[in-house]
């Protein structure tokens, strides 16, 4: 892009003269209207100007685009009436470049200013914003449109404010604040700023990608699976209890009576679900439903001729799909208070390349299954390794199940029922608490039965597996999961 998209080049080449496109027609040049160009851009003519000016770039002075709050000050109204919307009292009609009132831009400072003495705080041209867009306090999911604002609660998406020439209804007030990528182009312009400190602006980490709903659900903007402590650990647990594999350190520390039957879990899994499918078909697909590091997918590519596994964590994901490609991965192993060892994990030698090839690891959301289902296809088998317990919305996992599940397919769930308000708000909880009428207890494990009844699956398999996850050298979690395989009632 040399130059803004509304701006049609006119005139000889090289003389950069320009007319300007509006929505019916084109006019000359309107140099006093605000200019529309993405975040971007935007960010580029700041850039641009600080050198002209003779400021570095990083410095506290140098020009940017505006924040959330300064355009909160800038606009008003005052605290004290922050509830009440100025703009759509008929005193203030007229006073802002909404509605389609001139039908186009105008010129900036056309309109009387805001109490700050600013023009155009509203109307004209939407504002790019520093802040990702992000929870207010108190943000609650609606249920009449769940995916509007918590997809993109990413860091990958930037506030634009104010309104614009054609913002009508709830666009054209206050409150409004909306979420574009900064590549969009919108009706959306910027105010440049300087300041003597660093810019008051909302920032996620874009590597937090697609945790809009942990963020919502739990009210928690940090999630801990996307930590190297849990990438760490969940290495630890795959790959680290193979005897197969050299490791630095044994799996467990050595003393009498080691629960070494609680090792390689995700494994052991796998191989539950390969006997109880049909193996009398030619061509057998299974998913695995939050997959973390891969362990139990690599172990399905063995008994399986196409394994698709999905995670939520972007760090799991990266991980396994690094394992796939036969890189050896060194992890952190907490041995006391700060001390640590190093290990390395590695796709065992008799997963050969073959069998890893036969595995897709991607980015997944277990509670979206019904959504994607066109997309992934039809399974013989899926796996959802204690996962139940750390949705924040199961029974919406449950739905899914029914679009990805062949007709006499098979589902192994494995769970501890773990409810912790962390995950999963407690009005979703399958069980775990008393009955407010009757004040009995409701059990996860007879909910469960009543839910996969419903949905047209019939138990086949139940145990109870445990496992072991390494917090250090001399701690462990030791975890006894209920396994329970469920069968696909023919068609």
């Amino acid at each position: 892009m040399k130059w803004p998209f509304f701006w049609k080049s006119h005139g000889p080449e090289g003389l950069l003269q320009f007319r300007l496109r509006t929505i019916f027609e084109e006019h000359t040049m309107q140099w006093d209207w605000p200019v529309d160009v993405n975040l971007h851009e935007a960010s580029a003519y700041c850039n641009w100007k600080s050198e002209q000016d003779g400021i570095h770039k990083d410095a506290p002075e140098a020009y940017r685009v505006i924040t959330e709050s300064e355009h909160n000050i800038i606009r008003g109204p005052v605290i004290a009436e922050v509830k009440k919307d100025h703009l759509v009292e008929d005193k203030w009609a007229g006073s802002a470049n909404f509605n389609l009132l001139y039908s186009s831009q105008n010129p900036v400072g056309s309109l009387p200013p805001s109490h700050s003495g600013h023009y155009d705080t509203m109307g004209n041209a939407w504002e790019w914003t520093l802040d990702h867009f992000s929870p207010l306090e108190g943000f609650k999911l609606s249920p009449l449109y769940e995916d509007f604002s918590t997809p993109c609660f990413d860091g990958r998406h930037n506030i634009i404010m104010g309104g614009s020439f054609i913002s009508t209804g709830a666009e054209a007030t206050t409150f409004a604040r909306f979420h574009f990528r900064p590549h969009f182009l919108q009706h959306s312009g910027f105010r440049l700023v300087s300041s003597e400190s660093p810019p008051p602006n909302y920032i996620l980490d874009s590597s937090n990608n697609n945790f809009a709903t942990l963020i919502t659900e739990m009210g928690n903007e940090d999630n801990v699976y996307e930590t190297d402590e849990l990438v760490y650990q969940y290495l630890g647990m795959h790959f680290g209890q193979d005897p197969v594999l050299s490791n630095t350190m044994p799996p467990i520390f050595p003393h009498n009576n080691a629960p070494n039957h609680a090792l390689q879990f995700p494994q052991r899994l796998a191989k539950t679900l390969a006997s109880l499918v049909d193996n009398s078909k030619q061509r057998k697909r299974a998913l695995d439903v939050g997959c973390a590091v891969g362990g139990g997918a690599f172990e399905l590519a063995l008994h399986f001729d196409d394994v698709v596994a999905f995670d939520f964590s972007e760090a799991f994901i990266q991980a396994a799909q690094q394992l796939k490609c036969g890189e050896i991965l060194r992890y952190h192993v907490e041995v006391e208070g700060d001390i640590y060892e190093e290990s390395t994990a590695q796709v065992p030698p008799y997963v050969d390349e073959a069998a890893r090839e036969r595995v897709e690891f991607k980015v997944g959301d277990a509670c979206r299954l019904a959504t994607d289902a066109e997309e992934l296809g039809l399974f013989d088998g899926v796996i959802a390794s204690n996962l139940l317990c750390r949705l924040p919305d199961p029974l919406k996992f449950l739905d899914g199940l029914e679009r990805v599940v062949k007709p006499g397919g098979i589902v192994l769930l494995a769970t501890p029922f773990s409810w912790l308000e962390q995950y999963t708000k407690k009005d979703r909880w399958m069980g775990g608490f008393n009955d407010k009428a009757t004040g009995e207890a409701v059990r996860s494990k007879d909910v469960l039965e009543v839910e996969m009844l419903s949905r047209g699956f019939v138990k086949i398999h139940e145990e109870q597996m445990p496992f072991l996850i390494r917090e250090h050298k001399r701690k462990y979690q030791y975890v006894i999961s209920e396994v329970t395989g469920w069968k696909q009632k023919a068609a």
